[in-house]
């Protein structure tokens, strides 16, 4: 296998496993949990390294598992920024101050595929950060209610909700997005550093659209959550509309 196939070969196997999720429960479904966030990170560095060289590999992993990381342990031990919660314990592997190795490292695999598409969509800056941190609120409105639903942590703030998720409050969404946003804007000065070079877009793109649609379609059919499904859809869909539009422009242009 050369390392250019190496992304699409893993993203194959994550979307795989992500149809095993629905499949499987107890320890079975924490170990498909496991390799769903393995192989998304797997394949986001690929990718990355494959187009834009190692160092940003390392730097993205750096920038978003870091920020990740210190975030998580800021929010379960003083309920900022995200609100009031605590995750499962031994369940998603080895922690640092309660917060599952994993969980970080997720914050990369399911990041990088928002940030490639919203660096697609927009042409500067000023566009690219707030639209990939939008992106990243858009993904957690299926990931929070998923995770939640399956006991790995749990929500103790006082404030209010969503219609249909009130377990998860409305500082969630804020805290993800003001993340988001810190890690972003670092990923944009290292873009510049190491642009691109070679390669396509596909891998993470594909990935995003089935993050966004197979997503919807799991929790509505199969996970039970129809709210989480609908605002997913539609929060993902700020990015995912436009694109589809995009793709479909870019079509009617081709020669037949």
């Amino acid at each position: 296998m050369t390392v250019r196939r190496l992304p699409a070969v893993t993203a194959i196997a994550l979307i795989l496993a992500q149809i095993a999720y629905p499949l499987t429960s107890g320890i079975g479904r924490d170990r498909v949990t496991v390799v769903v966030v393995v192989l998304a990170v797997v394949t986001a560095l690929a990718h990355a390294g494959s187009t834009r060289g190692p160092r940003f590999a390392a730097g993205f992993l750096l920038i978003v598992s870091g920020i990740g990381l210190v975030a998580e342990m800021v929010g379960t031990a003083y309920g900022f920024p995200f609100g009031c919660y605590e995750y499962a314990q031994d369940r998603l592997g080895p922690a640092v101050a309660d917060v599952p190795l994993l969980i970080p490292l997720a914050w990369t695999g399911g990041l990088y595929p928002v940030w490639v598409v919203a660096n697609r969509l927009g042409s500067v800056a000023a566009v690219r950060i707030p639209l990939t941190a939008a992106g990243a609120v858009g993904w957690d409105l299926f990931l929070d209610p998923q995770m939640v639903a399956d006991g790995q942590w749990t929500w103790c703030s006082p404030q209010p909700g969503l219609p249909g998720l009130a377990e998860i409050p409305y500082t969630n969404y804020l805290g993800w997005f003001a993340v988001a946003t810190v890690m972003t804007a670092l990923l944009e000065l290292l873009g510049r550093r190491y642009p691109a070079t070679t390669g396509t877009l596909a891998v993470p793109v594909v990935v995003f659209v089935w993050t966004w649609l197979g997503s919807a379609l799991a929790h509505a059919a199969f996970l039970g959550l129809p709210a989480s499904a609908a605002y997913g859809l539609l929060g993902l869909g700020l990015l995912g509309i436009p694109l589809s539009a995009s793709a479909f422009r870019t079509a009617a242009r081709s020669p037949g």
